[in-house]
């Protein structure tokens, strides 16, 4: 039998047309049903968790809600045999901090389908250092790889290089020996993604051609862009030949206006990749492969860690431009 405890949750609340984010306290009782109780040691705070926090109804249609669509901790309690009291594990994406009260709280209760063993090269932090913004960059350097854009090709352009999924990806890519530029508009962020190996660093305005031509100056062997708009519109059109373009987000903008040309003249490729469609299957190789292959010594350098009390705090510096990299958050600290 379960006992019914206590545990702090960061709760967002509707007020008006104002939502204001507090501290509260919760009971294990209050949480959706599901095979799997799980107390949450690290969680993580992602583009989509701004948004949530923030009131966005395209993330959560109902209020208050829990966001934090990461969380890594050990199971308390499952009814499904796969998973034991005691078993370090993660759950990210699905419908996790969306719609569902997430890792922004001390517990989780979710169906068994969202959850796996976290591997045994990763600590429960580690995999926070991930979260979903490094799994995301997985699934887009594996897409690279699937396309055959091998270091010998040329380099890889990543936008919004600053931010979680283009820290990591710049550090996967690096150690991977690519040759990688990343762009940002942020210029005090140019010595972290140095030390994080970047070839070159450049600011955003590099990518932002407005001259209307069809095609540009052949550059990029394969690209991951987070942001969208007329920043993918140029990277699509300085591509070079038979190259590949991830895109996994839209900071920037959510539109593309573009023509056929560099699909047809030069045979490149553009693929979308989202966290929360990706079977589990798949979410267990990119694991295997950011716990082994792709792990490098950038976790120190490329995450910053705070607690439940500061994490209001925290999402107003990011949401500000004042961080950079992953943050992670200790949730018993």
């Amino acid at each position: 039998m379960q006992i019914d405890k206590k545990f702090k949750a960061l709760v967002v609340r509707k007020d008006g047309s104002k939502f204001n984010r507090t501290i509260e306290q919760k009971k294990i009782s209050e949480l959706p049903k599901g095979e799997v109780l799980i107390c949450v040691h690290f969680s993580s705070i992602n583009y989509k968790d701004i948004l949530s926090s923030s009131g966005d109804f395209t993330v959560t249609r109902h209020f208050p809600h829990t966001p934090g669509i990461d969380a890594a901790g050990v199971i308390e309690f499952s009814s499904d045999r796969r998973f034991k009291t005691g078993d370090n594990v993660i759950v990210i994406s699905f419908d996790l901090g969306a719609n569902t009260p997430g890792g922004f709280g001390q517990y989780i209760r979710v169906p068994a389908e969202w959850v796996m063993h976290v591997p045994y090269d990763l600590s429960l932090r580690e995999s926070m250092i991930y979260g979903t913004a490094g799994f995301t960059a997985g699934l887009a350097v594996n897409i690279l790889q699937e396309q055959n854009i091998t270091p010998k090709k040329g380099p890889i352009v990543i936008t919004g290089a600053s931010g979680g999924v283009g820290s990591v990806a710049v550090a996967i890519l690096s150690k991977l020996g690519y040759s990688v530029y990343a762009i940002t508009g942020n210029k005090s962020a140019n010595p972290f993604l140095c030390k994080l190996g970047a070839y070159e660093v450049k600011d955003r305005e590099f990518l932002n051609d407005e001259s209307g031509r069809k095609l540009l100056k052949e550059m990029w062997a394969g690209a991951i862009d987070t942001v969208g708009g007329n920043y993918l519109e140029n990277i699509l059109k300085s591509t070079k030949l038979r190259g590949a373009v991830v895109s996994v987000g839209l900071v920037s903008s959510s539109n593309l206006s573009t023509t056929v040309f560099p699909f047809i003249l030069r045979g490149i490729s553009l693929h979308g990749s989202g966290a929360s469609e990706t079977l589990m299957s798949k979410r267990k190789k990119i694991w295997s492969l950011l716990a082994k292959e792709w792990k490098s010594d950038f976790h120190e350098n490329i995450a910053t860690e705070t607690n439940l009390n500061e994490l209001d705090n925290k999402i107003d510096k990011i949401i500000e431009g004042k961080e950079i990299g992953r943050v992670i958050v200790d949730m018993w600290n």
